[in-house]
């Protein structure tokens, strides 16, 4: 038992150590003293679900996350010769932290996030993609819906995340929001920034894409299901789910939202308060003082491969949650 814990405690830094840019050395240096996980170690046994830890094979003993059980996976599938991934944009450096761990575990098993590799096509894209076989694992900034469900993809919770509302930095109106205000002007229902107590200024919202999990959250969330204001005027939805080119148009009119960690450390927007509380308060967001927070997910096929059960139980052991955190996310402990 000492020796497990020993091993389990070595585990942990060397991953903490690789999540962020790690030393190569060092890793091979622990897979050495721990000969039971070593890389490739999936290829070692493909009729068992490889786990972080030798004597947990379900990881959940291991993992901080309630509410969703590994072992639930049915891993009889044989394994891929690539690891293939698509989904959010909004937890992209997340999911790129967990592709660097998973590597160093695997280095035989490459790994891909978006199609091409690199150009993740939002949440709904990407569900669509695993749905269809296309992809093993899809990234969501969403709760599954019915007819995923249904298609026998589960949503496994890996963090919590706050949406920002963002103005250029250069617009005049300097204030906060109420969700009933921020639904309005969504709604298209109020247009101009004098309404809100701002200038005589038109509204320019820029909608995310169709594609992205994250309008379909905010119509959901804020909107309860109702649809967004048509396109036209000063209404626009973007065809491309991309947080930087909606940035850079808001200008000194536009309104868009996304999750803070995309927004937060822009020098040239403004995150905008609502009902007078920041998104930056990360303990406001976790506790649910602040109105627009939510889980996003890692989601995959209930019956998958060993390859696949592995890469949702580094998301969701000790060393994941703490990347959660690096990247900026909340994680659910």
């Amino acid at each position: 038992m000492a020796t497990n814990s020993k091993n389990r405690e070595i585990l942990i830094l060397v991953l903490t150590l690789l999540l962020t840019g790690g030393i190569l050395g060092l890793g091979l240096w622990y897979f050495k003293l721990l000969p039971g996980l070593t890389p490739n170690s999936i290829e070692s046994n493909q009729n068992a679900s490889p786990s972080l830890n030798n004597d947990q094979s379900s990881g959940s003993e291991s993992s901080p996350v309630q509410g969703f059980d590994v072992g639930s996976l049915d891993a009889s599938l044989p394994n891929p010769t690539v690891l293939s991934i698509d989904g959010s944009v909004t937890i992209v450096t997340l999911v790129k932290q967990f592709q660097i761990a998973y590597n160093f575990l695997n280095p035989n098993l490459p790994t891909t996030y978006g199609i091409p590799d690199g150009k993740p096509n939002g949440t709904n894209a990407g569900l669509k993609n695993l749905i269809d076989g296309k992809v093993l694992i899809a990234a969501s900034s969403r709760p599954l819906n019915g007819s995923e469900l249904s298609a026998g993809i589960v949503g496994v919770p890996i963090a919590r995340d706050g949406l920002a509302v963002a103005v250029g930095i250069n617009n005049p109106y300097k204030g906060g929001l109420t969700m009933e205000q921020l639904r309005l002007i969504f709604l298209g229902q109020i247009t101009n920034w004098s309404e809100v107590g701002g200038p005589n200024l038109p509204i320019k919202v820029i909608n995310r894409s169709r594609d992205s999990g994250t309008h379909s959250f905010f119509q959901e969330a804020i909107l309860s299901g109702k649809a967004f204001a048509p396109d036209g005027g000063n209404f626009t939805t973007v065809l491309q789910d991309e947080t930087t080119p909606i940035l850079r148009a808001l200008g000194n009119d536009g309104i868009s939202y996304s999750t803070v960690t995309q927004i937060e450390n822009q020098q040239t927007v403004r995150i905008v308060p609502i009902n007078g509380i920041s998104p930056t308060d990360k303990a406001l967001v976790k506790n649910g003082t602040y109105p627009i927070s939510r889980v996003v997910y890692l989601a995959v096929p209930r019956k998958t491969s060993p390859a696949v059960k592995q890469f949702v139980e580094l998301a969701l052991s000790p060393s994941g949650q703490q990347a959660v955190e690096r990247a900026g996310f909340i994680p659910l402990q």
